[in-house]
């Protein structure tokens, strides 16, 4: 994929940034070179690569999951504008 000057003006306008026109060559130039980078990303094989969330080695405290009623509805509910039930009271947004 090219970037051209036409390009860097309509994604800048799409991102309200404004590009004086003579910055416009070189920020084309700029994109081209990251985007060639990008493009060296995809020629390395990851096939034998685990997906991962973190590169560092992170295990999470886990407890018992437990079905509860809460028993604090009234609670929940004490300060609302409006509470009907022990459930928050609203009003009608969509007719």
């Amino acid at each position: 994929m090219s970037v051209d000057k036409d390009t860097v003006r309509r994604v800048a306008r799409l991102a309200r940034l404004a590009f004086p026109e003579e910055r416009l060559v070189p920020m084309a130039k700029e994109l081209n070179a990251l985007l060639a980078w990008v493009e060296q990303l995809n020629e390395v094989d990851t096939s034998t690569v685990e997906p991962m969330t973190s590169v560092v080695k992170v295990s999470l405290k886990m407890r018992d999951d437990v079905v509860t009623d809460g028993a604090r509805a009234e609670a929940v509910v004490q300060n609302a504008s409006g509470a009907e039930d022990n459930y928050f009271a609203v009003p009608k947004v969509v007719e």
